[in-house]
């Protein structure tokens, strides 16, 4: 902390061509380690290399170029009117970096979300400190060594360590703290923020649903939501969680999900090198509790997966490989257990509805989601729904394709988080806005110093 007190001061972070460099010799140490970012990936999470590079290194390189071409005009104040009453005076908004912020990121995209929100607080001007999950310990290991190599540790550093370090580093005076994660860490989070009064930004999850009307493009839907759910073993904080399907087309959809995963990951996706694994045994046994410990047998058409529903597709696990195969799950109800939590497992629970109020009833008895994906013809269907449920975000027809475009800011509402980031919006969070009114000393009317002798009717026109 000293350190990065003593960094700051010094006013390096303040000019732009500083910026620029530190943002371009981080594009660089991440080019030339890329071989390595998809072994640690692969060593923590199983993640193919497509998906790797996709989901984790791309967007962080697509965020510092865009970062890099775009952060001059985001840096330069802006002027706004001035009201009469301080005439002849000029008025701005001044963006200014916080001071030391602390980045604290996950386990399920340990590259992307340790480094995506560092790149705005180096365009914002801020010296960062890093804390990746202990559950991804190879892309840790393997950040820690491009930050230590790229800046010096005044500017950017690295913490590696458990729930201990965390909680060790929540106890220090930040200027700005991000966090990503569960709902339930996040609340500590801010807890210890508070007591600091520290400003924060928290980027949690909750049940995304996928909506199907009956008006679909079915075989497309499938395909997409099957994609989505199932990449990275549906370790994704915006992954669609269950989905609410027309009844008219139920069957059809979920035929279609049964086709789009043989397709994927062929009859036996244990051996499809396109598919992820379970990042620990921890989230193993949760997921494996969610399914009745695994112990499926054949039933009316299904397998049943007492008291939760009907495996309608998967279902198989090994826990010595820690593979869940991607898993559809019918006859859900609305209280099980299934539908309290987050999954975040590739099991996907396939509800159906009546009409589009009924959808909407179910989505909103639960908290508000990081996002929701609507698949319709209808753009009024789109506009009913965003009208109706609150979400962080949202896309119509297809999922998670949002985190690509970095013009749109992510983040969520309510239980899934507040702040938001990604190219402007991450500025913006990572800068406070200073508002600065400048006034020559003259004219100095009188009027306003006692004993006052304007009246109050042309005062409030002044104003």
């Amino acid at each position: 902390m000293e350190s990065q007190r003593k960094f700051f001061e010094s006013g390096r972070t303040r000019d732009a061509r500083f910026r620029r460099d530190s943002l371009a010799r981080l594009e660089k140490a991440i080019t030339g380690a890329e071989n390595g970012i998809l072994e640690a990936l692969k060593s923590d999470l199983g993640k193919p290399a497509f998906e790797a590079w996709g989901s984790e290194i791309g967007p962080v390189l697509g965020e510092l170029r865009f970062a890099r071409r775009k952060m001059a005009g985001w840096m330069k104040q802006r002027r706004v009117s001035t009201p009469l009453l301080s005439f002849p005076g000029r008025s701005y908004i001044r963006p200014e970096p916080f001071g030391c912020v602390l980045i604290m990121a996950p386990w399920n995209y340990p590259f992307h979300l340790t480094l995506m929100p560092l790149v705005s607080a180096i365009a914002a001007g801020n010296c960062a400190v890093l804390k990746p999950s202990e559950f991804a310990p190879a892309t840790a290991r393997l950040m820690s060594e491009i930050v230590e190599k790229t800046f010096d540790p005044g500017q950017v550093t690295v913490v590696e360590g458990d729930a201990g370090t965390a909680e060790a580093l929540l106890r220090e005076k930040w200027d700005y703290i991000l966090f990503s994660g569960s709902t339930a860490v996040g609340r500590k989070v801010m807890e210890a923020a508070a007591k600091n009064l520290t400003p924060l930004t928290l980027e949690l999850g909750g049940k995304c649903p996928a909506i199907i009307a009956a008006d679909a493009d079915i075989a497309v839907s499938a395909r997409r939501i099957a994609w989505g759910k199932f990449y990275n073993a549906g370790q994704t904080c915006v992954a669609p969680d269950y989905a609410l399907v027309a009844e008219s087309v139920r069957e059809e959809f979920i035929a279609g999900l049964r086709k789009s995963i043989t397709e994927f990951f062929g009859k036996n996706p244990a051996e499809s090198p396109d598919y992820a694994r379970i990042v620990n045994s921890r989230h193993f046994a949760r997921l494996s509790g969610l399914m009745g410990g695994g112990r499926v047998r054949l039933a009316h058409g299904g397998r049943d997966l007492a008291p939760s529903g009907r495996v309608l597709c998967g279902g198989e696990m090994d826990r010595e490989r820690l593979y869940i195969a991607p898993t559809v799950i019918g006859d859900v109800p609305a209280g099980g257990e299934l539908m309290r939590d987050e999954i975040f497992g590739p099991l996907l629970p396939v509800l159906s509805f009546r009409d589009m109020e009924e959808a909407v009833r179910v989505v909103k008895s639960l908290p508000p989601p990081l996002s929701i994906y609507c698949f319709t013809r209808n753009p009024a269907t789109m506009e009913g729904i965003l009208g109706a449920v609150p979400s962080g975000g949202a896309i119509m027809n297809d999922t998670l394709v949002q985190m690509a475009n970095p013009r749109l800011p992510f983040g969520g509402t309510g239980a899934s988080g507040f702040g938001r980031y990604h190219g402007r919006a991450g500025f913006d969070a990572f800068s406070q806005k200073r508002g600065v009114l400048r006034r020559p000393f003259w004219p100095d009317f009188r009027f306003r110093y006692p004993p006052y002798k304007l009246p109050l009717g042309w005062l409030k026109k002044l104003f």
